[in-house]
Parts: structure tokens; C-alpha cells; sequence
């Protein structure tokens, strides 16, 4: 049978068929449920899709396209323009270093350069076994604690290259 192993939905409003759905993924069709198919609703979708995988996949975007008869390239647009939203999995622990002004002038660099070394991975990636990626921030909002890096959103400030050591080797205990 051709949808075998899919779930498939339709939601009605009044006489109107609103959407069918035939996805492997019930959150999607969760998800699809939720929400109205209108283009009003993208970025909220898109928060919820981001929370749930960690990222938001290709098959997901074009599942969404056809849900809210929005383009692919539309979508894509808003996913890379967002820095919230990332098209590639992230690590169980996601590490950004601000490099803005203030955070550059006080030494961010040593500090990105020494969570490249130690972690063997380029701004953007994420090491094999999943646990870690790095990503550069022009700027969060403390520039007061000049040079700061975060881990999941925890902010560090007053960074120095002994700190960032000393918070990945708490983590490596985990």
C-alpha cells in the first residue's frame, strides 16, 4: 500500500478541506494541526520546528512549503536569514564566542581559536559523536562582560582562554 507507515490527516473548516498531510513524522502532523495554512504563521512554525529537531531539515521545509503554499526559496530565505534557526544539527552543547566589537578588542579570537583547537572542528560545525558545535556571534548583548562566549545560552563573561579550558573540561565529565 503506498502510504504504509505514513500518518495522514485532514482538518475541515467548515466545508473546507483545510489541509492533507501524509507525513512519517507525528510531530509534523501535530504540528500542522496546530496552526492555520497561512504564511502569517512561518516563523512561528519554524521556532517550533527548530525546538524540536535542534534544526530545521530540508524534508521538513518542503513539507512546511506545501502546507503554507509557500516557496521552498522563501523558506529557505527566512531560515538563513534568522541566525536562531540553523540548517545543520547542532551539538548537545552548542558554543558560541562573540566576536562584535567590544568581544574582539578584548581578546574573542584567542578565544575561538582555542575551542577550534581543542575541538578539532571550524566555526559552524559540529564534532562527530554530536556533543559540541561551535558558531560565531557578531554580538549578544554584553558587551559590559567583554569578551563573552556562551554554552546553550549560558553567558560567560570576562572569558579568558582558562575559563573556556575550564568550562570544557566540566563538560567532558558529563
Amino acid at each position: 500500500m503506498e502510504n504504509e507507515g505514513k500518518l495522514e490527516y485532514t482538518k475541515n473548516v467548515g466545508n473546507e478541506e483545510k489541509k492533507k498531510c501524509k507525513c512519517e513524522d507525528k510531530f509534523l502532523v501535530e504540528l500542522f494541526k496546530k496552526y492555520q495554512s497561512i504564511k502569517d504563521n512561518l516563523i512561528q512554525m519554524l521556532n517550533e520546528i527548530q525546538d524540536h529537531y535542534g534544526y530545521v531539515p530540508m524534508d521538513v521545509q518542503k513539507e512546511l512549503s506545501e502546507f503554507l503554499k509557500v516557496p521552498m526559496a522563501e523558506i529557505y530565505g527566512v531560515v538563513t536569514f534568522y541566525s536562531r534557526f540553523t540548517l545543520k544539527p547542532k551539538g548537545k552543547y552548542s558554543i558560541s564566542v562573540c566576536l562584535g566589537t567590544a568581544c574582539y578588542v578584548k581578546g574573542a579570537q584567542k578565544i575561538m581559536d582555542r575551542l577550534q583547537e581543542r575541538l578539532k572542528i571550524g566555526e559552524g560545525e559540529t564534532t562527530e559523536d554530536g556533543k559540541y558545535s561551535i558558531e560565531a556571534q557578531r554580538c549578544v548583548g554584553a558587551c559590559g562582560l567583554a569578551p563573552v562566549f556562551t554554552v546553550n545560552g549560558k553567558v560567560y563573561g570576562k572569558a579568558t582562554v582558562k575559563l573556556l579550558d575550564s568550562v570544557l573540561d566540566e563538560l567532558e565529565g558529563k
